[in-house]
């Protein structure tokens, strides 16, 4: 066995189809394409969605709700999830939060909510707070500061 002798495997490829090419292959003629229309001509096809001149469906159904392109996604931490991953004193910032994995994109501004009990001081930078978050987190002696976009 060498690489002269290398071929595929039996039946794993097939002749490609000759169109055009007389009677005798099954593919002369119109080769393939029937008789006229747009099917047969060049740049005939037929674009998606197209239902042969009916009401696409697209078109036929209600248009409905509102996307708000001033919309901003936060990336949500609730400060029971500080309280398993951080210890005593430490400073929660956006880098450390992806460290420890409770944010996966630092391009969304960061919002701490309240759910969870939080028992350590821990000074906590972030774009946004919950009521219940700075009131639990100040309650167990740790600071706020809220961090602008940008």
């Amino acid at each position: 066995m060498d690489l002269s002798n290398l071929a595929p495997a039996p039946g794993a490829t097939k002749k490609r189809k000759r169109i055009g090419r007389g009677p005798g292959s099954g593919h002369g003629k119109t080769s393939g394409k029937g008789h006229k229309g747009r099917g047969a001509r060049s740049g005939g096809n037929t674009p998606p969605g197209y239902e042969g001149g009916q009401m696409p469906l697209q078109r036929r159904l209600p248009k409905h709700g509102f996307r708000n392109l001033f919309r901003i996604e936060y990336s949500i931490v609730n400060v029971g999830d500080l309280e398993k991953h951080f210890e005593a004193g430490a400073v929660v910032d956006a880098a450390a939060l992806q460290t420890h994995g409770l944010v996966r994109l630092r391009t969304r501004p960061i919002k701490i909510l309240g759910d969870g009990a939080v028992t350590k001081a821990l000074t906590v930078k972030a774009n946004k707070f919950s009521a219940t978050a700075k009131q639990r987190l100040e309650a167990a002696g740790g600071s706020i500061e809220v961090v602008s976009r940008g």
